[in-house]
């Protein structure tokens, strides 16, 4: 035989220990999900009144204003904010992110200036090694990020904008749709205008009735600079929050499937061996018969 029972014996042992692990990691995962996936249903209330104000004010044109000065000019500098995981074993989640927001830039962008902010360590290496422009990085996000944590990537992505870094944002990230499926999602952050707005196809916006005319006070400035910053953070902790609820179900699947392959290879290595076993029992048996019959003659 190309190999030995004991070779097989001692393959059915270690894959039996490597489901055991990752039986363990699909448990940890799913666990992880549960919890991310309560945390977003809470934070949905929050998220709606935001984009419902938001709303209101683009349908008002008040944003319009407030934005003419970065559409008045004349070659865009676009940024690109592309959210992957930090860490590997979360099946195709990071390639299908950066296969899907590289089509989105060449596409979008056609050879013009752009620049790349990562959040994730598997993305920033990803466009350092390409040699993409990677103006910052953010590593570290935890498995149920709290809103203060975004708060920081938030502050530092607007302080660019308004130093004129870059004048537009795309979040590009892979949106949670079921354990099972996900989607690739671009969605502009900044500036944020009624032209922006009106992409905008989400269900609480949607069912927003929206009114013409608003009366300001104190003043229509005041009041988009506390609500704009607002509705920014929503949406970058909103899409942190939708990628990492889509990278640990990945990660669920993945460790599923491998726990999967596992017990089909255990299986065949079992067969394998009894096969092997059965074999070895009937040359014995073949053996022992052969020197009985030599004996009687």
């Amino acid at each position: 035989m190309a190999e030995s029972m004991s070779d097989v014996q001692r393959r059915i042992v270690s894959t039996k220990n490597t489901r055991q692990i990752t039986t363990a990691m699909q448990m940890v995962q799913s666990s992880k999900l549960n919890q991310i996936q309560k945390a977003a249903v809470g934070y949905q209330d929050y998220v709606a009144k935001v984009k419902a104000v938001v709303m209101h004010l683009a349908k008002s044109h008040l944003l319009d204003d407030s934005s003419s000065d970065s559409q008045s000019k004349g070659s865009k500098k676009t940024a690109y904010l592309v959210i992957t995981s930090d860490r590997g074993m979360v099946g195709s989640y990071n390639s299908n992110v950066l296969r899907e927001a590289n089509t989105f830039i060449d596409e979008h962008n056609a050879g013009g200036e752009h620049m790349i902010l990562a959040v994730g360590g598997t993305g920033a290496d990803f466009y350092k090694k390409r040699g993409d422009n990677v103006a910052y990085e953010y590593r570290g996000v935890s498995d149920v990020p709290t809103f203060n944590e975004v708060r920081e990537i938030v502050k530092t992505v607007t302080s660019m904008y308004e130093n004129n870094v870059f004048d537009e944002l795309y979040v590009c990230y892979n949106h949670f749709v079921n354990r099972l499926v996900s989607r690739f999602r671009a969605d502009k952050m900044l500036p944020v205008d009624s032209e922006t707005l009106s992409t905008d196809t989400s269900e609480e916006t949607e069912s927003a009735p929206l009114t013409a005319a608003y009366d300001m006070e104190p003043s229509e400035k005041e009041v988009l600079d506390v609500v704009l910053p607002q509705y920014s953070e929503s949406l970058v902790f909103g899409a942190i929050l939708d990628a990492k609820t889509s990278e640990h179900a990945s990660s669920s699947n993945a460790m599923k499937s491998a726990s999967d392959n596992a017990t089909d290879l255990i299986g065949e290595l079992e067969l394998r061996y009894n096969r092997a076993r059965q074999a070895a029992i009937t040359t014995e048996i073949t053996e022992i018969t052969g020197g009985q019959e030599a004996l009687n003659n």
